[in-house]
């Protein structure tokens, strides 16, 4: 009797030990090696994602369409920058190349800071002509401008080169590296609206960091948009929105940049839109 309940006992030490040893081995393979795999693909997806986010950001934009009717401004990225504040190191206007069709397709940026901001009374006339520049007039209004990238009256005092200095009150003019066939409307009434907000941040005495880019569909002269976004050192300036190039009552070829009347394209007009 004695004999058998010793070898019970074996028997239920060893099961107990083999469950122990089995537990531990399974803990081990689903919090170790399991573990460390499913890291490694989390952050193989997320670094792959923000790679590819940054890749398509340019290409979607310029396949979004404007409707009529509907605001010609659209927030990006939640209307967050994603330009580095950390980056102003000092004063000075990056001037992107024009691509192999002539046109102002790769990002312009400023490192901007309170002299920045212009004498209005130095503007010359515009003669550059950029892609897409096809004239036309309505009840005597030009319905499309030279639109600059970094603006004339934030650029005070940088040379074609993107340099800072104190001897040029002028802004930048009659630069090609920052021209774009731009609708009049999407320029004095829709881009103008954040300018003056980088204005006011300089003449606040803050650092800006602000970019601009024409949005163009594969070959298209005229650009579809452009895309604006902006951060002042201290975080308190910050926005980023894509404007459609759209004018009232025209609708646009944007590929060649000719334009045709269009009675019920419809554009609001924002409240925060300054009169001329």
């Amino acid at each position: 009797m004695r004999n058998r309940q010793n070898v019970v006992y074996a028997l239920v030490a060893a099961a107990v030990i083999a469950i122990v040893f089995g537990a531990f081995t399974i803990s081990k393979g689903a919090n170790g090696p399991v573990n460390q795999q499913q890291t490694s693909q989390t952050t193989q997806s997320h670094t792959s994602g923000e790679g590819s986010t940054k890749a398509t950001d340019t290409a979607d934009l310029a396949k979004l369409s404007y409707t009529s009717g509907k605001s010609a401004v659209v927030s990006v990225n939640n209307n967050r920058s994603t330009l580095n504040k950390n980056d102003w190191q000092r004063n000075h206007v990056i001037y992107s190349d024009l691509d192999n069709q002539n046109r102002t397709a790769t990002a312009n940026t400023a490192y901007l800071e309170a002299h920045n901001v212009a004498n209005d009374s130095l503007r010359v006339r515009q003669y550059v002509r950029p892609t897409g520049w096809h004239q036309k007039m309505d009840d005597g209004q030009a319905i499309i401008n030279r639109g600059h990238l970094i603006a004339y009256s934030l650029s005070g005092g940088i040379d074609q080169d993107g340099n800072y200095s104190p001897d040029n009150e002028s802004g930048d003019q009659n630069n090609p590296k920052n021209l774009f066939t731009q609708t009049a409307f999407s320029n004095q009434t829709l881009q103008t609206i954040y300018e003056s907000k980088v204005r006011n941040a300089l003449r606040d005495g803050k650092k800006v960091i602000y970019q601009a880019q024409a949005i163009f569909e594969g070959d298209n002269e005229m650009a579809n948009g452009v895309h604006l976004q902006a951060i002042s050192t201290d975080g308190q300036l910050n926005f980023n929105v894509y404007i459609f190039n759209v004018q009232p009552d025209y609708q646009f070829d944007y590929a060649t940049g000719r334009s045709k009347v269009d009675r019920d394209m419809n554009v609001p007009t924002p409240d925060t839109s300054p009169e001329y």
